[in-house]
């Protein structure tokens, strides 16, 4: 990961790669609304962005949340994701749509005006949204906004966007890379209630890229698995998550590469997010190895990076690596994952801090592993781009198994309570 000593830094950076690929055109734009669910004197500003295909694409996929009361346009889309064509995709911010009145009919609504407004049919078109959950679209003042984005197609490029879908990000996040002479573009929001499958997160990967929908489909669920799958930033997962793959299809590429290419980006993007979480001082990066399968030692870590305790302790810079065993024990208990102490080995940067059964502790150590916390640590006062790429890196070996994984999360700082409480009003 590259390192930014200013925000225009890394605006200039995101600027110079944010071209979309052939076949698409973006627009943005905001409006001011009054919700309906809270008084307010001062109105809220609610951004938009429309990406469209043309001609709309035969080739996308889609990776959706897990949460069992899922938002308006996460239904919609796990639905339209099944049809021909995909014509274009509309995102708000500020609301998310969830499990309000008449949520599928509000979308419904939008994507049926742009097709009025562009060609094709409703089905081709998705609404995707994010924000405040229970509160319903301002329908009206959106679909009033449409005409004049629809005429402006092709004016905004891919940071325009992700700047437009941010809510609680402090700082937009794409990357891009070449496959060939394929490109891939990848947009990403998402600051908080991310784990454990996804985030509050909407990612939109696009590509020229010539691949058949269903290896399209099978790379990015591969992708979200290792990526987007092994990130916590509080243990909540969204009702809004998805990510989305389209193709224009129009640059032959060796299927591999692609693949490594998307997981690839997938895995900045996934980094970009935790770096950039609600109040996160720092990241963590929790490494479990030596376990009978991949997904117990996914297990494991992230009950290490989902510990209360584990967090505070961390953006304290406090190497209080009691907490942390006390998390794997937990963890392994109640999932019926076995552990020996004996082949336990914990390591917080290079010191380590746990083997042959016990702790491996003193003062000079003591004082190693503040100053590394400290060294590790985000200033949240200076928001707008990514500071620095360290890590807090916690590994934990098990035993003599081939299950390892990484997961990424974050610390738990005044901040991110700050954040939260105030984040309505």
């Amino acid at each position: 990961m590259e390192c930014f000593h200013s925000e225009a830094a890394w605006l200039e950076f995101l600027r110079n790669q944010s071209a979309f690929p052939v076949g698409f055109r973006a627009a943005t734009g905001a409006i001011s609304f009054a919700p309906a669910e809270r008084p307010s004197d001062d109105p809220y500003t609610m951004n938009l962005a429309l990406v469209t295909a043309e001609p709309p694409l035969s080739v996308f996929a889609g990776v959706f949340t897990r949460n069992q009361l899922p938002g308006a346009p996460v239904i919609l889309a796990r639905e339209r994701m099944r049809g021909d064509a995909l014509a274009g995709i509309l995102i708000n911010n500020k609301i998310s749509n969830v499990c309000a009145p008449h949520g599928i009919q509000d979308a419904e609504r939008l994507t049926g005006a742009l097709a009025q407004r562009i060609g094709g049919r409703s089905r081709n078109y998705l609404s995707v949204s994010t924000g405040i959950i229970g509160w319903s679209l301002p329908v009206d003042q959106m679909e009033d906004r449409l005409p004049a984005m629809v005429e402006q197609l092709g004016s905004a490029d891919a940071l325009d966007v992700a700047h437009a879908i941010m809510t609680t990000d402090s700082y937009p996040k794409l990357r891009t890379a070449r496959c060939g002479d394929a490109r891939v573009l990848g947009i990403a929001k998402g600051a908080g209630m991310i784990e454990p499958d996804l985030a509050t997160m909407l990612v939109f990967f696009f590509t020229d890229a010539l691949v058949q929908r269903a290896q399209l489909q099978q790379i990015l669920a591969s992708a979200v698995e290792s990526s987007f799958n092994r990130i916590s930033v509080d243990g909540d997962q969204s009702t809004s998550d998805m990510v989305l793959a389209l193709s224009s299809a129009v640059q032959p590429v060796d299927t591999a590469q692609f693949a490594l290419c998307l997981q690839q980006l997938a895995q900045q993007l996934a980094h970009d997010i935790v770096r950039n979480g609600e109040g996160t001082c720092h990241v963590i990066k929790a490494t479990v190895r030596g376990l009978h399968d991949e997904r117990s030692a996914a297990t494991l870590a992230k009950g290490v990076i989902n510990s209360p305790l584990v967090k505070t302790a961390v953006y304290g810079n406090d190497p209080n690596v009691g907490r942390i065993v006390a998390a794997l024990g937990d963890s392994a208990g109640s999932n019926g994952i076995e552990l020996d102490p004996g082949q336990l080995r914990i390591q917080i940067g290079t010191e380590t801090v746990f083997a042959d059964g016990g702790f491996q502790l003193d003062k000079e150590k003591e004082n190693r592993l503040c100053s590394y916390l400290r060294d590790s640590a985000l200033e949240p006062a200076l928001r707008g781009y990514p500071q620095h790429d360290r890590t807090v890196d916690i590994d934990i070996s098990c035993g003599s198994g081939r299950g390892e994984t990484t997961v990424l999360g974050s610390d738990l700082s005044h901040e991110y309570v700050s954040e939260n409480a105030d984040y309505r009003t």
